[in-house]
């Protein structure tokens, strides 16, 4: 796992020369948890990332522990991730992951408790290319609640209300790419073709576009469902053997209190983000 410009970058060089997947943590306004249903908001530019080794004097000693990576958030604002694969050329499609996220151990997208590995019953995963982003928890078919910034240890995140403890907080990613054989089968090398390249019967897009949206504190914080959304999770289209169990590769992502952010890192957090009535 690589740190490159505000980026998680999961690499898999054993599996494939070209196997990689990058995503970002997209900054944006909270919307209104009044029971309506809003499309996603703008993407207000990439929270900034810090190795949590870098500043290990000055965390906590759980995130030590961890590793990975921090981020801040203002209690004002929420995030989406934006995921974006590579493209490999002479086959014309983007290399296929199957992608885990949970918010303080909690599978942001069954709402159960985090167990490892991949199930389809119900699908506990994501399948990029053909699921671009993600803005929240699951909550009903094309409907999600959003990813938005509380204390953590307030009683306020998912983590506390399913378990009745505030011990993880944060963001959990892991990500499994697709078998080299079952790849190089499913997608062999062809002819450039006129336009575009076709996935499962549908066009790929680059999500790196897709992710251009119009435009007494804690240490730490944790994910709460904010407002609702719409949002469709795909199903995957592939075999569960298709996946590569095996080469997979995990990661904690710390959220700290944007008031906080600047004793552990000595720099200053972003401006906060306009409000939904401001935008």
């Amino acid at each position: 796992i690589e740190l490159r410009d505000d980026a998680l970058r999961f690499a898999f060089p054993e599996v494939h020369p070209e196997a990689s997947l990058s995503v970002d943590f997209q900054r944006t306004l909270r919307i209104p948890d009044d029971d309506r249903t809003y499309p996603l908001p703008p993407g207000l530019g990439r929270f900034p990332l810090r190795h949590v080794d870098d500043f290990a004097e000055r965390v906590p000693p759980s995130w030590s522990e961890h590793g990975g990576v921090m981020l801040p958030m203002y209690q004002a604002e929420a995030l989406w991730l934006c995921f974006e694969g590579s493209y490999i050329r002479d086959r014309h499609v983007t290399y296929p992951f199957a992608i885990r996220v949970a918010a303080g151990k909690i599978d942001a997208v069954t709402g159960k408790s985090w167990a490892s590995g991949l199930a389809r019953r119900p699908q506990n995963y994501m399948v990029h290319p053909g699921q671009p982003w993600l803005a929240g928890y699951v909550v009903s078919k094309g409907a999600i609640r959003q990813f938005v910034a509380m204390p953590l240890g307030a009683g306020y995140t998912v983590e506390e209300q399913l378990t009745g403890k505030g011990e993880h907080g944060g963001l959990q990613l892991q990500v499994f790419p697709m078998k080299r054989d079952v790849f190089e089968r499913r997608f062999p090398v062809r002819p450039e073709p006129e336009f575009g390249a076709m996935v499962g019967g549908s066009l790929t897009v680059f999500s790196k576009q897709l992710c251009r949206a119009p435009a007494a504190a804690s240490y730490e914080m944790g994910l709460s469902p904010g407002g609702r959304m719409k949002q469709d999770l795909y199903a995957d289209t592939f075999d569960l053997s298709d996946w590569d169990t095996s080469q997979t590769s995990r990661c904690f992502v710390h959220l700290a209190n944007s008031m906080v952010w600047r004793s552990i890192t000595r720099q200053a957090p972003p401006t906060t983000p306009p409000t939904a009535a401001d935008y």
